[in-house]
Protein backbone atom coordinates (compact mmCIF):
# COMPACT_ATOMS: atom_id res chain seq x y z
CA UNK A 1 0.00 0.00 0.00
CA UNK A 2 1.65 3.30 -0.87
CA UNK A 3 1.93 5.84 1.86
CA UNK A 4 0.56 9.71 1.58
CA UNK A 5 4.37 10.65 2.37
CA UNK A 6 5.47 8.25 -0.97
CA UNK A 7 2.62 9.91 -2.61
CA UNK A 8 4.01 13.74 -1.95
CA UNK A 9 7.49 12.22 -3.08
CA UNK A 10 5.80 10.44 -6.39
CA UNK A 11 4.03 13.88 -7.23
CA UNK A 12 6.04 16.45 -6.30
CA UNK A 13 8.99 17.57 -8.88
CA UNK A 14 8.27 14.78 -11.37
CA UNK A 15 7.92 15.99 -14.87
CA UNK A 16 4.78 15.37 -16.79
CA UNK A 17 2.47 15.75 -13.33
CA UNK A 18 -0.34 13.30 -14.24
CA UNK A 19 1.13 12.28 -17.61
CA UNK A 20 3.30 9.90 -18.86
CA UNK A 21 6.76 11.29 -19.74
CA UNK A 22 9.44 12.24 -17.00
CA UNK A 23 11.95 14.81 -17.20
CA UNK A 24 15.02 12.40 -17.00
CA UNK A 25 18.34 12.91 -18.14
CA UNK A 26 20.69 10.83 -20.39
CA UNK A 27 19.02 10.45 -23.22
CA UNK A 28 20.57 8.05 -26.05
CA UNK A 29 21.95 10.66 -29.00
CA UNK A 30 19.17 9.99 -32.30
CA UNK A 31 20.13 7.22 -34.22
CA UNK A 32 20.59 8.77 -37.46
CA UNK A 33 19.31 6.85 -41.00
CA UNK A 34 21.70 4.64 -43.22
CA UNK A 35 22.58 6.66 -45.91
CA UNK A 36 21.02 5.94 -49.49
CA UNK A 37 22.05 2.86 -51.27
CA UNK A 38 24.31 3.59 -54.20
CA UNK A 39 23.18 3.58 -57.88
CA UNK A 40 24.98 0.14 -58.52
CA UNK A 41 23.56 -1.13 -55.33
CA UNK A 42 20.24 0.13 -56.56
CA UNK A 43 20.23 -2.55 -58.83
CA UNK A 44 19.68 -5.75 -55.95
CA UNK A 45 18.17 -3.59 -52.98
CA UNK A 46 15.77 -1.16 -52.73
CA UNK A 47 16.19 2.43 -51.64
CA UNK A 48 15.20 2.84 -48.13
CA UNK A 49 12.18 3.95 -46.71
CA UNK A 50 11.97 6.22 -43.58
CA UNK A 51 9.95 6.37 -39.85
CA UNK A 52 10.95 9.32 -37.94
CA UNK A 53 10.12 9.32 -34.57
CA UNK A 54 9.97 12.40 -32.23
CA UNK A 55 9.21 12.84 -28.49
CA UNK A 56 10.40 12.36 -25.02
CA UNK A 57 10.66 9.88 -22.86
CA UNK A 58 8.49 7.58 -23.93
CA UNK A 59 9.63 7.78 -27.53
CA UNK A 60 13.31 7.21 -26.23
CA UNK A 61 12.04 3.92 -24.44
CA UNK A 62 13.02 5.26 -20.62
CA UNK A 63 13.13 1.87 -18.54
CA UNK A 64 13.78 2.78 -14.96
CA UNK A 65 15.34 -1.35 -14.16
CA UNK A 66 18.17 -0.27 -16.53
CA UNK A 67 18.38 3.24 -15.81
CA UNK A 68 18.21 4.61 -19.14
CA UNK A 69 16.81 4.12 -22.63
CA UNK A 70 16.43 1.17 -24.29
CA UNK A 71 14.70 -0.25 -27.47
CA UNK A 72 11.93 -1.61 -25.91
CA UNK A 73 9.50 2.01 -26.40
CA UNK A 74 6.51 2.10 -28.31
CA UNK A 75 8.16 3.37 -31.31
CA UNK A 76 10.77 0.22 -31.43
CA UNK A 77 8.21 -1.91 -30.69
CA UNK A 78 6.38 -0.10 -33.71
CA UNK A 79 8.77 -0.40 -36.15
CA UNK A 80 9.49 -3.95 -35.72
CA UNK A 81 6.07 -4.26 -36.83
CA UNK A 82 6.17 -2.05 -39.68
CA UNK A 83 9.48 -3.90 -41.35
CA UNK A 84 8.06 -7.17 -40.71
CA UNK A 85 6.14 -5.52 -44.36
CA UNK A 86 8.59 -3.47 -45.22
CA UNK A 87 12.61 -4.74 -44.78
CA UNK A 88 13.70 -1.44 -46.34
CA UNK A 89 12.06 0.87 -43.63
CA UNK A 90 15.08 2.76 -41.53
CA UNK A 91 14.17 4.03 -37.96
CA UNK A 92 15.28 7.63 -37.07
CA UNK A 93 14.80 7.49 -33.44
CA UNK A 94 15.07 11.13 -31.76
CA UNK A 95 13.36 10.96 -28.42
CA UNK A 96 14.82 12.57 -25.88
CA UNK A 97 14.17 11.99 -22.53
CA UNK A 98 12.94 15.60 -20.11
CA UNK A 99 12.03 16.78 -23.47
CA UNK A 100 9.37 20.12 -23.47
CA UNK A 101 7.94 21.83 -26.41
CA UNK A 102 10.41 24.73 -25.64
CA UNK A 103 13.27 22.24 -25.14
CA UNK A 104 11.99 20.39 -28.70
CA UNK A 105 11.85 23.81 -30.29
CA UNK A 106 15.48 25.58 -28.99
CA UNK A 107 17.03 22.48 -27.99
CA UNK A 108 18.63 22.56 -24.32
CA UNK A 109 18.55 18.51 -23.40
CA UNK A 110 19.79 16.07 -26.14
CA UNK A 111 22.40 16.92 -28.42
CA UNK A 112 21.89 16.46 -32.56
CA UNK A 113 24.07 16.67 -35.36
CA UNK A 114 25.10 20.46 -35.87
CA UNK A 115 23.95 21.07 -32.46
CA UNK A 116 20.65 21.67 -33.84
CA UNK A 117 17.15 20.88 -31.29
CA UNK A 118 15.35 17.80 -32.30
CA UNK A 119 12.55 19.84 -34.41
CA UNK A 120 15.73 21.45 -36.30
CA UNK A 121 17.15 17.97 -36.95
CA UNK A 122 14.39 16.19 -38.03
CA UNK A 123 12.81 19.37 -40.16
CA UNK A 124 16.43 19.32 -42.04
CA UNK A 125 16.53 15.48 -42.16
CA UNK A 126 12.17 15.14 -43.60
CA UNK A 127 13.63 17.96 -46.08
CA UNK A 128 16.37 15.87 -47.41
CA UNK A 129 14.50 13.02 -47.77
CA UNK A 130 11.22 14.13 -49.60
CA UNK A 131 9.34 11.45 -50.83
CA UNK A 132 11.16 8.98 -48.87
CA UNK A 133 9.41 9.18 -45.08
CA UNK A 134 6.42 7.20 -44.61
CA UNK A 135 5.70 8.03 -41.23
CA UNK A 136 6.06 10.40 -38.33
CA UNK A 137 5.34 9.73 -35.00
CA UNK A 138 5.12 12.42 -32.01
CA UNK A 139 4.47 12.84 -28.20
CA UNK A 140 5.54 15.60 -26.62
CA UNK A 141 4.49 18.09 -23.70
CA UNK A 142 4.26 16.10 -20.41
CA UNK A 143 6.91 17.69 -19.18
CA UNK A 144 5.74 21.30 -19.41
CA UNK A 145 3.24 20.51 -16.45
CA UNK A 146 5.78 19.42 -14.40
CA UNK A 147 5.04 19.37 -10.58
CA UNK A 148 1.14 20.48 -11.38
CA UNK A 149 0.04 17.92 -8.99
CA UNK A 150 1.62 17.69 -5.54
CA UNK A 151 0.00 15.80 -2.39
CA UNK A 152 -1.30 19.57 -1.54
CA UNK A 153 -3.79 19.10 -4.68
CA UNK A 154 -3.60 20.31 -8.09
CA UNK A 155 -2.01 23.96 -8.72
CA UNK A 156 -3.92 25.10 -11.31
CA UNK A 157 -2.30 28.04 -11.91
CA UNK A 158 0.68 25.49 -13.19
CA UNK A 159 -1.63 23.73 -15.24
CA UNK A 160 -3.38 26.17 -16.90
CA UNK A 161 0.17 27.41 -17.71
CA UNK A 162 1.36 24.33 -18.57
CA UNK A 163 -1.68 23.89 -20.62
CA UNK A 164 -1.68 27.31 -22.17
CA UNK A 165 2.36 26.94 -23.34
CA UNK A 166 1.70 23.39 -24.84
CA UNK A 167 -1.55 24.92 -26.85
CA UNK A 168 0.64 27.61 -28.45
CA UNK A 169 3.95 25.66 -29.06
CA UNK A 170 2.69 22.21 -29.98
CA UNK A 171 0.90 23.45 -33.34
CA UNK A 172 4.29 24.79 -34.55
CA UNK A 173 6.10 21.75 -33.95
CA UNK A 174 3.73 20.01 -35.89
CA UNK A 175 2.98 22.44 -38.71
CA UNK A 176 6.88 23.15 -38.94
CA UNK A 177 7.40 19.00 -39.35
CA UNK A 178 4.27 18.76 -42.30
CA UNK A 179 5.65 22.04 -44.17
CA UNK A 180 9.22 19.91 -44.10
CA UNK A 181 8.13 16.74 -44.56
CA UNK A 182 5.03 17.47 -47.22
CA UNK A 183 2.28 15.50 -47.94
CA UNK A 184 3.70 12.01 -48.81
CA UNK A 185 4.52 10.88 -45.09
CA UNK A 186 1.61 9.61 -42.13
CA UNK A 187 1.74 12.00 -39.44
CA UNK A 188 0.55 10.61 -35.62
CA UNK A 189 0.96 12.04 -32.62
CA UNK A 190 -0.42 10.75 -29.28
CA UNK A 191 -1.89 11.99 -25.96
CA UNK A 192 -1.06 10.41 -22.37
CA UNK A 193 -1.87 8.17 -19.87
CA UNK A 194 -1.93 8.88 -16.36
CA UNK A 195 0.35 7.16 -14.10
CA UNK A 196 -0.33 9.19 -11.09
CA UNK A 197 -3.85 7.25 -11.02
CA UNK A 198 -1.75 4.82 -8.53
CA UNK A 199 -2.27 7.27 -6.05
CA UNK A 200 -5.65 5.48 -6.01
CA UNK A 201 -3.54 2.84 -3.55
CA UNK A 202 -2.88 5.63 -0.76
CA UNK A 203 -6.49 5.30 0.43
CA UNK A 204 -8.93 8.09 0.36
CA UNK A 205 -6.11 11.25 0.20
CA UNK A 206 -4.80 9.11 -2.57
CA UNK A 207 -7.90 8.70 -4.00
CA UNK A 208 -8.44 11.98 -4.03
CA UNK A 209 -4.90 13.10 -5.63
CA UNK A 210 -6.01 10.46 -8.46
CA UNK A 211 -9.24 12.38 -9.42
CA UNK A 212 -7.50 15.27 -9.82
CA UNK A 213 -4.79 14.11 -11.66
CA UNK A 214 -7.75 13.20 -14.24
CA UNK A 215 -8.98 16.56 -14.24
CA UNK A 216 -5.10 17.99 -15.17
CA UNK A 217 -5.17 14.99 -17.76
CA UNK A 218 -8.23 15.32 -19.23
CA UNK A 219 -7.31 19.32 -19.88
CA UNK A 220 -3.75 18.66 -21.16
CA UNK A 221 -5.17 15.99 -23.75
CA UNK A 222 -7.41 17.99 -24.64
CA UNK A 223 -4.66 20.79 -25.64
CA UNK A 224 -2.81 18.33 -27.56
CA UNK A 225 -5.09 16.96 -29.34
CA UNK A 226 -6.44 20.31 -30.72
CA UNK A 227 -2.89 20.94 -31.58
CA UNK A 228 -2.61 17.59 -33.72
CA UNK A 229 -5.89 18.65 -35.43
CA UNK A 230 -4.76 21.62 -36.67
CA UNK A 231 -1.95 20.72 -38.36
CA UNK A 232 -3.44 17.18 -40.08
CA UNK A 233 -1.60 14.88 -37.68
CA UNK A 234 -4.03 12.02 -36.66
CA UNK A 235 -4.53 10.99 -32.74
CA UNK A 236 -3.10 7.90 -31.31
CA UNK A 237 -5.59 7.84 -28.50
CA UNK A 238 -3.79 6.10 -25.84
CA UNK A 239 -5.57 8.51 -23.00
CA UNK A 240 -8.73 6.30 -24.06
CA UNK A 241 -6.84 3.05 -24.39
CA UNK A 242 -5.46 3.46 -20.94
CA UNK A 243 -9.07 4.14 -19.92
CA UNK A 244 -8.04 6.94 -18.29
CA UNK A 245 -11.49 8.62 -16.65
CA UNK A 246 -12.42 5.54 -16.26
CA UNK A 247 -13.28 4.79 -12.04
CA UNK A 248 -16.50 2.56 -12.74
CA UNK A 249 -15.31 -0.68 -14.32
CA UNK A 250 -12.86 -2.84 -12.19
CA UNK A 251 -10.30 -5.22 -12.94
CA UNK A 252 -8.13 -7.48 -10.36
CA UNK A 253 -4.65 -7.03 -10.00
CA UNK A 254 -2.69 -9.76 -9.33
CA UNK A 255 -0.39 -8.63 -6.50
CA UNK A 256 -2.82 -5.83 -5.74
CA UNK A 257 -6.42 -6.76 -5.90
CA UNK A 258 -9.56 -5.06 -7.43
CA UNK A 259 -8.96 -1.33 -8.59
CA UNK A 260 -10.80 0.51 -10.91
CA UNK A 261 -9.67 0.08 -14.24
CA UNK A 262 -7.75 3.08 -15.33
CA UNK A 263 -5.85 2.29 -11.77
CA UNK A 264 -5.22 -1.29 -12.70
CA UNK A 265 -4.10 -0.47 -16.36
CA UNK A 266 -1.62 1.78 -14.75
CA UNK A 267 -0.51 -0.98 -12.07
CA UNK A 268 -0.17 -3.60 -14.90
CA UNK A 269 1.51 -1.46 -17.69
CA UNK A 270 3.59 1.35 -15.98
CA UNK A 271 5.81 0.78 -13.23
CA UNK A 272 3.95 2.66 -10.83
CA UNK A 273 2.91 0.24 -8.64
CA UNK A 274 6.08 -1.46 -8.29
CA UNK A 275 9.30 -1.04 -6.05
CA UNK A 276 10.69 1.02 -8.60
CA UNK A 277 7.50 3.67 -8.38
CA UNK A 278 8.03 4.80 -11.66
CA UNK A 279 5.64 6.45 -14.27
CA UNK A 280 7.33 5.43 -17.16
CA UNK A 281 5.30 2.25 -19.49
CA UNK A 282 7.10 -1.58 -18.88
CA UNK A 283 7.63 -3.18 -21.63
CA UNK A 284 3.73 -4.10 -22.27
CA UNK A 285 2.89 -0.82 -21.56
CA UNK A 286 5.24 0.38 -24.41
CA UNK A 287 3.39 -2.56 -26.80
CA UNK A 288 -0.13 -1.29 -25.85
CA UNK A 289 0.75 2.26 -27.03
CA UNK A 290 2.68 0.80 -29.92
CA UNK A 291 -0.72 -1.06 -31.21
CA UNK A 292 -2.92 2.38 -30.72
CA UNK A 293 -0.67 3.76 -33.36
CA UNK A 294 -1.41 0.84 -35.43
CA UNK A 295 -4.56 1.01 -35.19
CA UNK A 296 -4.14 4.12 -36.37
CA UNK A 297 -2.41 3.44 -39.50
CA UNK A 298 -4.86 0.37 -40.17
CA UNK A 299 -7.58 3.48 -39.97
CA UNK A 300 -9.32 1.80 -36.69
CA UNK A 301 -9.31 3.15 -33.34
Amino acid sequence: MLSTSRIARCLAGVAGAALAAAALTGAAAPIAAHSATSSTAAHHKAAPQYYVSLGDSLAAGYQPNVGGNTKESYTDQLYAKLKQHDPSLVHVKLGCSGETTQTMINGGICSYPGGLSQLAYAEQFLASHRGEVKLVTLDIGANDVDGCLTAGGLNLTCAEQGVATVGQQLPQITAALHTAGGSTPTYIGMNYYDPFLAAWLAGPTGQTLAKESVQLSTGFNGAIQAGLAATGFKLADVSQTFATDDFTRTEKVPGIGTLPLNVAHICTWTWECTPYQNIHANTLGYTVIASVFERVLEGRR
